[in-house]
């Protein structure tokens, strides 16, 4: 039998291992949603603008989106733990840069680009060793679990904690914090064990990174012209359009001449994951994109300190937390289909009554109700859409679809961030606010009606896996018991190693 029938010897280490993955995922996801709280104070510290520190957390999600599918490509080529410490290394660097900025200019290079760029290299690794060192379908759906729940919660905590050491310290220890975060996983990280070997001879393509994230960032940041000037940003989307039509020309072209290009198109032909891509990124830009309306509305129009925003966010950590906690019994009972349309129809409802709420109330506690709807949301769905993706594909893509996976994701994190955020600093107002999160609500519904495409998986969460895991043309089966077909050839791609069968 071959290692993917039947479970994998648990890894020496495997908490430490697994607290590794997850605490990165954490520090991550923390990085994009705590600076929301700190609007104000770097504001006034760096005499810049609203406006300003939008355009820094937007850039950094943007970075990482840009980076994350090359950086998934080249762990391939130098090996998945060694492109994960790499990537620690760039964002502690980073942080610590951020610590000492004396302007915006040195924030954005330390937040935005080097934090950015150790994102991309550190994270596609996480879900690859996930995916290779959890094989089986029930301990690879709780290592999940827990990954994406502290990178649940490190988004949506991120408020709190960047408010506690805002108001106790100031806005700089927050980036020390996450030194020594990232410390405390390079020391978790010794027991990491590659499964499979790096291929230094790996083609990697570099015109097609260059198109890919020249094509994203000019999209992107036509959103944040908005506000400023339609016009410019209409050319940018253009611009932006036609750089990433010709990045899948190139890609087309590549794949035709038997040459392996950076993303292979192989990888859109799988319906059910598609649909489960189109669920990440909805996810995650209703969670930024509400975090930083929020934050913004609170700090700004309201008065609140760093302290007060962050403790009302609290409410979103608990739902997510306490849905979290639940992953796995609820995917025992549930198919993955259910969970994930589950979960936007509860963020939908959060998000009309956050409109409705703090439109008829002052109180802080309007807040609440809302908050703690798309935290519980969001915890219901994160694993399930991840575990779609990731199953649909064998072991010797996940480099691939690991990188699209994330650039996916955090694409929705900056999308979020820019929407919401450029509809609220155009008037930073009561009824900006309103027009923001009502145009989250309706992505949200857009969310639920890719969710509702997902195929029908009878008997729960490993049905769902089961079916996602054999979809047409993978070729790979990860449910426990079954025997794995050899996987299809992708034409014009050099063979992966394979791991060695066990016993």
């Amino acid at each position: 039998m071959t290692d993917q029938a039947v479970p994998a010897a648990v890894p020496p280490g495997e908490r430490r291992v697994l607290a590794a993955l997850a605490l990165a995922q954490f520090i991550c996801s923390f990085a994009g949603s705590n600076m929301n709280v700190m609007i104000n104070d770097i504001s006034k510290d760096l005499d810049t603008t609203v406006q300003g520190v939008q355009i820094s957390i937007t850039l950094f999600l943007l970075v990482m989106a840009a980076l994350m599918i090359p950086g998934g490509k080249i762990t391939d080529r130098y090996g998945r733990k060694r492109c994960f410490l790499a990537g620690l290394v760039v964002y502690a660097v980073g942080a610590l840069l951020c610590a000492v900025s004396p302007g915006l200019g040195v924030l954005i290079l330390g937040n935005s680009i080097l934090e950015g760029i150790g994102t991309a290299l550190l994270i596609p690794p996480v879900y690859i060793l996930t995916t290779l060192l959890y094989p089986d379908v029930t301990s690879r759906a709780r290592a999940f679990g827990v990954i994406m729940a502290l990178g649940g919660i490190g988004a949506a905590a991120g408020p709190l904690i960047g408010g506690l050491i805002t108001t106790g310290i100031s806005w700089r220890a927050a980036f020390v914090f996450q030194a020594l975060v990232i410390a405390l996983i390079v020391w978790l990280s010794r027991g990491i064990r590659d499964p499979l070997p790096p291929d230094p001879h790996r083609a990697f393509d570099t015109g097609g990174a260059v198109l890919s994230a020249t094509g994203l960032v000019l999209i992107v940041m036509g959103i944040l012209a908005a506000d400023n000037d339609v016009w410019l940003t209409i050319a940018l989307l253009v611009l932006g359009g036609l750089v990433l039509a010709r990045f899948f020309r190139s890609t087309r072209a590549k794949e035709r001449a038997g040459r392996e290009p950076l993303l292979s198109l192989s990888l859109f032909r799988d319906r059910t994951s598609n649909l489960g891509l189109v669920t990440q990124n909805v996810q995650w830009l209703l969670l930024m994109g509400t975090s930083f309306t929020v934050a913004a509305y609170l700090q700004v129009v309201r008065g609140y300190d760093a302290i007060r925003t962050g403790v009302i966010f609290t409410a979103a950590t608990l739902g997510l937390l306490l849905t979290s906690l639940a992953a796995e019994r609820l995917a025992e009972r549930r198919s993955q289909r259910t969970l994930v349309m589950t979960g936007f129809a509860l963020s939908v409802v959060g998000v009309a009554a956050l409109v409705a709420l703090v439109a008829s109330f002052s109180t802080a506690w309007a807040f609440v109700p809302g908050l703690l709807l798309i935290g519980l949301g969001l915890g219901v769905m994160l694993t399930p859409s991840v575990n779609v993706v990731q199953s649909s594909f064998p072991e010797e893509r996940q480099g691939e679809i690991s990188g699209l996976s994330r650039s996916v994701s955090n694409l929705g994190s900056s999308f979020g961030t820019a929407i919401a955020g450029t509809i609220l600093v155009a008037g930073l107002t009561a009824g900006a606010y309103a027009a923001a999160m009502i145009t989250l609500g309706v992505i949200g519904l857009g969310g639920l009606a890719a969710a509702a495409r997902l195929p029908h998986a009878p008997g729960g969460s490993a049905a769902g896996d089961a079916t996602a895991s054999t979809a047409p043309g993978t070729g790979a089966s990860t449910t426990p018991g079954t025997e794995a077909e050899p996987p299809v050839p992708d034409p014009g791609r050099p063979p992966a190693p394979r791991r060695p069968h066990r016993a």
